[in-house]
């Protein structure tokens, strides 16, 4: 269900494209692309006197992780092709190298939120770094379940508990995680 149509006539002003997208490396490993685009919905004077126009990025960065099997991160890189002020904003891109060594599933953000808080980062590619935990996750959701209970028997899987709709006590955990299911007829399923 979509979001219903404005009650009042409006102009877009800015526009915010984040994409993440997950690679199977040939090696095993997982590259983790991610990038943030900004435009604004017109023209603008830059402190210069130039004229930004509308629809040219204001913002165009890049982020790229690479993961092992445990989320572990191998290698980052991060890159700019645009920000509002060039050079200072691109040189805190080799710095983004310190992701290394970082897990995704244990305490990433508030890491990196550590590591790269204010002066320390970019907000923008810190913000962006947010996104590559739930990605990571997501792109290992395609294998067949099999597959994955046979990786981490009697283990529960690390999404219960993670949302409303993944609680124990609900019904997608009825329907498909029954051996975790503790809603009031969990005792007469287990039977």
């Amino acid at each position: 269900m979509s979001l219903p149509p404005s009650d009042s006539p409006r102009k877009s002003m800015h526009t915010r494209t984040v994409r993440v997208e997950a690679f199977l490396r040939e090696d095993g490993l997982w590259d983790l692309d991610a990038e943030l685009l900004d435009v604004k919905g017109y023209d603008f004077s830059k402190h210069s006197g130039a004229l930004h126009p509308a629809g040219l990025p204001v913002h165009k960065m890049q982020l790229r992780v690479t993961i092992d099997d445990e989320f572990t991160i191998k290698a980052a890189a991060a890159a700019y092709d645009a920000a509002p002020y060039n050079q200072n904003c691109f040189q805190i891109a080799p710095d983004y190298q310190d992701l290394v060594g970082m897990n995704l599933l244990r305490g990433f953000r508030n890491a990196v939120k550590e590591r790269f808080g204010r002066t320390a980062g970019c907000t923008h590619m810190t913000e962006m770094s947010y996104l590559l935990p739930t990605v990571a996750i997501q792109s290992r959701a395609g294998r067949p379940r099999k597959q994955r209970d046979a990786e981490l028997p009697n283990k529960r899987p690390f999404q219960l508990e993670g949302c409303h709709a993944l609680r124990l006590d609900g019904e997608v955990a009825k329907e498909f995680y029954p051996e975790w299911y503790t809603g009031p007829d969990a005792e007469v399923r287990r039977e």
